[in-house]
């Protein structure tokens, strides 16, 4: 009964039929019984699970629905939201985890025997692991934020008070325990969750109680992408590294974990997380629970003015903070003792952040913060920097490139502090500029190079104090020069250009290159038609995809992941038609390193670009002789995949279409399905995006022999135009090195 509940917008319906949202839109048109909605909006209406499954069966369109889909839709549609959903979820997911016996008892029965055991069983889990205080509370939601009260200023004396004897000071009163941040849900809560922890369980039984907690969670971060700022794994990772092992770790603003996550494990080891959103202390506290064995302390609160952890002093810190911040509590914390660099300006939260990581590190320790570039040279914020380099506590400063971590077009910067344990200062400070590694497009960087670039620089000069000129890439700054008005620490100002000789010699190889790519465009180039050779023949019968795939002569799947990594998880990928095959990979989870080929990829001509995010989600995998097709941006494309593409994760806003060998020649295809006017015809101009239905893209039907010879010709012509591409790139590159030679003095103007 409860799980009526459950219900599903029009997008949930497509992706459980694996259609678009646009076939729902005609079955609600022309199926007098399709379920009514029992919610939403008028404009997005909701409807209830089981009666769509039910309709979805009794016509066909549905054979079974996947258990994914299935826990998913019940999650998201769940009466108490989709964040209470999965944190229940989350609980039962460790208890498996810890004591999957003890599940297996309480599960046995109702689900009201279900809700009443549960409480009782997940204290048995959540106290030893989240803390005492965790086992204690009992309330459903996740407490309140109440921020500690700021102390007044002290009244001036009065004559009175002068003349009298000193009154004893009382003894401070007891702090009052941290938030917690996850609480044990009561038995009337767990109760309408009780149909959707029992499919965890199941799908926990198929995938692993970790990975089906990543899945969830990354369906929950992808589907509310505003809503969160993520820290990609592979910067998670980099600022673990520059950290280096440590016992006893705090992230202050630990959004969904990502962060802590990344740590090496180590025996004994601490977990300190706090945040001002009680949900995402909750899942992170869960996050690293299922993850790791170290004990999790997580925390809800304002870390600035309510900080939950005052007496830690960790090995390392790690934080990803709020950027640009106003209201950070500037007035209220006026006199807080954190502030051992200087008072930061209402304009510098950043710096606030700062002060706060190295109040909480042991001498010695370790604070690696992400920061946007602004910070290093607002004048605003010049003394407080001068004060961390006389000091000793700022040691490096690692330019990142752009689209490391949102937002994407800004190239922020690490911060790698430590806390003095000696009072005298540092000579030197490393500055250091990885934007080299920027990725082509919308790819992200060369997270490889980034990695060991910054970590060999920043080992080198942790070990000797120093680090001689890496040229555009980094070196050690003596710290009295950085000492000026400004206390600009932007790398890029301060580190040598790359060594001319390298820039000269590398001019040649593009002028080479770009040579010997001309020679072979004209090679390539299209012989002139003969206008004696008889026309092609006239208007042939015509197919679309759409009938295709219906016929099992190709098989047509959509994207759902792309795009620049993260922690968040991605669309479906269910088929959109079609039964037939042709061998490959379709559906494939848990391909961290798999290469995602994005619709900016196939736009451009170049290799796959995007990553695939760690949230166990379903891929499409691409295999050569596929055609995949853009379905935004209004472009005639279509690119037919190769062996040094093939084995790529299908992207968001991407088609793929498998066909037959025996029935479809794939270059031919690909080929037709780039007409002008068929592109036309195909698209939506139902909002100011252009979207293609490739379902009514046509080609016509002649016999294989002759879709080879069209075949041959289109692949002719895709050659030709990669040539093109290529030596526009090496053109301008070759355009740009000359500038960058004349104007830098490596080059004569002679």
């Amino acid at each position: 009964m409860q799980d009526n509940a459950t219900e599903v917008t029009a997008a949930g319906i497509a992706r459980l039929a694996g259609v678009g949202r646009a076939a729902v839109s005609n079955w609600r048109r022309r199926h007098a019984d399709f379920p009514k909605p029992v919610g939403g909006t008028e404009t997005s209406p909701s409807f209830a699970l089981p009666q769509v499954e039910g309709w979805l069966r009794r016509h066909g369109k549905l054979a079974e629905v996947p258990l994914k889909e299935r826990v998913w839709q019940q999650l998201a549609g769940h009466p108490a939201g989709p964040v209470t959903a999965l944190t229940h979820a989350g609980c039962v997911l460790l208890l498996i985890h810890e004591r999957s016996p003890v599940w297996l008892e309480v599960s046995s029965g109702s689900d009201e025997r279900l809700a009443a055991l549960l409480p009782g069983a997940l204290e048995q889990v959540l106290t030893p692991r989240l803390g005492a205080a965790h086992g204690s509370r009992v309330n459903s939601a996740p407490p309140v934020n109440t921020p500690l009260a700021p102390s007044a200023p002290s009244a001036s004396p009065t004559p009175d008070a002068l003349t009298a004897p000193a009154a004893p000071t009382p003894a401070p009163a007891p702090s009052p325990p941290p938030p917690a941040a996850l609480a044990i849900p009561t038995a009337p809560h767990l109760l309408p969750s009780a149909p959707l922890l029992r499919g965890v369980a199941e799908l926990a039984a198929e995938s692993g109680a970790r990975q089906t907690f990543e899945f969830l969670l990354g369906r929950h971060l992808d589907a509310n992408p505003r809503q969160y700022t993520l820290t990609p794994a592979d910067l998670s990772g980099l600022m673990a590294a520059l950290a280096g092992p440590a016992r006893t770790v705090l992230d202050p603003a630990c959004g969904t974990g990502a962060l802590l996550r990344s740590v090496a494990p180590r025996p004994g080891q601490e977990l300190y997380a706090q945040d001002g959103a009680p949900e995402l202390a909750a899942l992170t506290a869960l996050r690293l629970a299922l993850h790791t064995r170290a004990t999790v302390h997580a925390a809800t609160g304002d870390t600035l003015r309510a900080d939950a952890h005052p007496a830690v002093r960790a090995d390392a810190v790690l934080c990803h903070p709020p950027f640009n911040e106003r209201n950070w509590g500037h007035d209220a914390l006026a006199y807080d003792p954190r502030w051992e660099y200087g008072f930061p300006a209402r304009t510098e939260s950043e710096l606030a952040w700062v002060q706060h990581a190295l109040a909480r590190l042991r001498d010695g320790g370790v604070a690696v913060l992400l920061m946007p570039p602004a910070a290093a040279s607002r004048r605003s914020g010049r003394r407080i920097r001068a004060d961390l380099l006389r000091r000793g506590a700022l040691r490096a400063v690692v330019a990142l490139p752009a689209g490391a971590a949102p937002p994407y077009n800004i190239p922020l910067h690490l911060w790698v502090l430590r806390r003095p344990a000696q009072a005298h200062a540092r000579p030197e400070v490393l500055l250091a500029d990885a934007g080299r590694f920027a990725g082509d497009g919308r790819g992200g960087p060369d997270w490889p190079g980034v990695r060991e670039a910054v970590l060999d620089a920043w080992r080198a000069f942790d070990r000797d104090g120093r680090l001689g000129e890496r040229p555009g890439l980094a070196r050690s700054v003596p710290v009295i020069e950085l000492l000026d008005d400004d206390v600009d620490l932007a790398p890029a100002r301060h580190l040598p250009p790359p060594a001319p000789a390298d820039g000269a010699g590398r001019l040649g190889d593009v002028r080479e290159r770009l040579g010997e790519t001309l020679r072979l465009t004209a090679g390539l180039t299209p012989p002139p038609v003969d206008p004696a050779r008889p026309a092609a023949p006239g208007r042939l019968p015509l197919t679309t995809v759409g009938e295709l795939a219906r016929a099992g002569a190709l098989v047509m799947r959509t994207g759902g992941t792309g795009g620049i990594g993260g922690t968040g998880g991605t669309g479906g990928t269910r088929g959109t038609g079609g039964t037939g095959g042709t061998g490959g990979t379709f559906g494939t989870g848990g391909h961290a390193r798999v290469p995602v080929l994005t619709d900016h990829d196939v736009l451009s001509g170049t290799a796959p670009s995007g990553t695939l995010p760690e949230s166990g989600e379903d891929v499409v995998l691409t295999a050569p002789g596929d055609v995949v097709v853009p379905v935004l941006g209004g472009g005639s494309v279509a690119r037919v995949v190769d062996g040094a593409t093939a084995g790529a994760a299908l992207g968001r806003n991407l088609v793929l279409l498998r066909p037959d060998p025996a029935a479809l020649d794939a270059w031919f295809l690909a080929g037709f399905l780039r007409g002008t006017a068929n592109n036309r015809q195909a698209s939506s101009y139902a909002s100011t995006a252009t979207r293609l239905d490739v379902r009514r893209l046509q080609l016509p039907r002649i016999p294989p022999a002759e879709q080879r010879r069209y075949g041959a010709r289109f692949r002719a012509l895709d050659e030709f135009e990669r040539a093109l591409r290529q030596a526009g790139r090496l053109g301008e590159q070759l355009v740009r090195g000359m500038y960058d030679g004349l104007t830098d003095g490596t080059i004569a103007p002679d």
